[in-house]
């Protein structure tokens, strides 16, 4: 493949685009929050046309979370790395269009159960 833009493109390998260009340069959400792998993603509401920011990435994003997903699961579906997941999250959140459920911390109370049946388990072998 020969013109324009042709140096972007691997025929093995596909479009090549590096992931500063799909985040602006950036390596942590601009809201800050971290995204953990398991934080379930919701789309809240679409983004008006052309909407600043929002790009096709991002949009994709919104159409997979239609049904909710874990940031994982997003991640592999677009086939990007999780640091530019977080980053474009980030922007969704910022924008108002996802909803973010976050993982409960586990207890220490849990923890301590666990490790008590544990315990007892191991001392009745």
């Amino acid at each position: 493949m020969s013109g324009p833009g042709s140096e972007w493109i691997d025929e093995e390998a596909g479009p090549i685009v590096r992931s500063y260009a799909l985040t602006r340069g950036r390596a942590r959400p601009a809201t800050g929050e971290p995204f953990d792998m398991i934080t379930i993603i919701a789309t809240a509401s679409r983004p008006r046309p052309r909407a600043p920011g929002i790009g096709p990435e991002h949009l994709d994003i919104l159409e997979i979370c239609l049904q909710p997903q874990p940031v994982a699961e997003i991640a592999a579906r677009m086939k990007l790395p999780l640091v530019v997941v977080r980053v474009l999250l980030g922007d969704l959140l910022h924008h108002r269009l996802v909803a973010v459920t976050r993982p409960q911390p586990e207890s220490t109370l849990s923890k301590e159960h666990l490790l008590r049946e544990v315990l007892d388990g191991l001392q009745a072998l």
